[in-house]
């Protein structure tokens, strides 16, 4: 199949296009990034060899006429600006947050400007997600953080209470994109936590709240600070919320264990084991831990995934292979590594 890719010079695309390079039936044929047109893509992306030779172009609609698949990894609102000119034919999946809300109102609170609709939500592990995903044509890529707190309350409803869910996240430098910025620079960042967007206004939040109402069906509402970790790449979340019953971690690890038993990437690790985010690097899996606090009667979950991976690049080609009729893990076979 004929892929393209819009918006190719970010982490997320370059992440795109090295997973791509590998795909059993993925061949891609058009790379485009705006401000880096006419640049070798490995000048921008040096690990990229199998691109050696290769340019960026610039946006070009024509180049995309061939394309059975196309992706988009560009910034917020930017997306709805080009779907006009791709070809009506083509399956789509977005990496940015343009199609992702129901709620214009919500669009406009935490993004600002015109809402440019809702497409299909690409949550690929959790039902009812996965088998909407596999009938579209249109998918919203989740965000990072979104993916996590998803994945790791989608169990809990029918022992807690996801009306009102905690969640404090930390997360790596390269989730607030490529462009430069001074908070940062390495001589800010290293050694140092710091939280941002604090007192509920991160953009991903009515997102998180949209996702958690549809899987539990209870109208759930999030307090989520972030907190940007001096690393690169990944995300741990630590989501608490109240029990509505007596339950054990024992139980609590069981029921999670038997939520994920059919997803190919989500792993609940054994009691006593700790989701690790650098073990997930470079891959589409993600670890959970739960325990039981039984001094305040809440449930904690750990969740642990990369951001560049699991939280953008390949869950965007998990949900391309599900609306190609693929094995989901088509392309996506591979460990992380570790370090």
């Amino acid at each position: 199949m004929k892929i393209g890719l819009v918006g190719a010079s970010g982490y997320a695309g370059g992440e795109l296009l090295r997973l791509l390079a590998t795909h059993p039936h993925f061949e891609v044929s058009a790379i485009t990034a705006h401000s880096n047109a006419g640049e070798q893509v490995t000048s921008v992306h040096p690990q990229l060899q199998s691109y050696a030779g290769k340019k960026f172009s610039a946006f070009t609609p024509s180049d995309f006429t061939a394309c059975d698949l196309i992706f988009l990894a560009l910034p917020h609102g930017e997306s709805a600006k080009v779907i006009a000119q791709l070809p009506t034919s083509a399956k789509i999946v977005d990496l940015g947050a343009d199609y992702r809300l129901e709620s214009a109102d919500a669009w406009a609170h935490y993004y600002g400007g015109e809402h440019a609709g809702a497409w299909t939500y690409g949550l690929a592990d959790i039902e009812p997600f996965k088998s909407q995903i596999s009938r579209s044509s249109k998918v919203a890529n989740p965000g990072c953080y979104a993916t996590s707190v998803a994945l790791g309350v989608a169990p809990a409803s029918a022992f807690a209470d996801v009306s009102d869910v905690v969640v404090v996240a930390a997360s790596g430098t390269s989730g607030a994109g490529r462009s430069a910025k001074i908070n940062l620079i390495a001589s800010e960042v290293a050694g140092s936590l710091t939280s941002y967007k604090f007192g509920g206004v991160h953009q991903h939040t009515p997102e998180i709240e949209q996702a958690l109402t549809k899987i539990s069906g209870v109208y759930t509402k999030i307090s989520f600070t972030p907190i940007l970790a001096p690393m690169p790449r990944g995300i741990l979340s630590t989501i608490t919320a109240k029990l509505t019953q007596k339950i054990s971690t024992e139980e609590v690890h069981a029921l999670y264990s038997e939520f994920f038993s059919h997803s190919q990437f989500v792993t609940v690790l054994p009691l006593g084991v700790m989701p690790k985010t650098a073990a997930l690097t470079g891959s589409n899996y993600v670890q959970i831990q739960v325990a039981v606090d039984e001094h305040t009667s809440r449930l904690v979950v750990s969740v642990a995934m990369d951001n560049l991976g699991k939280g953008a690049a390949a869950q965007a080609i998990q949900n391309a292979n599900l609306m190609c009729g693929l094995d989901e893990a088509a392309g996506l076979r591979f460990d992380g590594l570790g370090l």
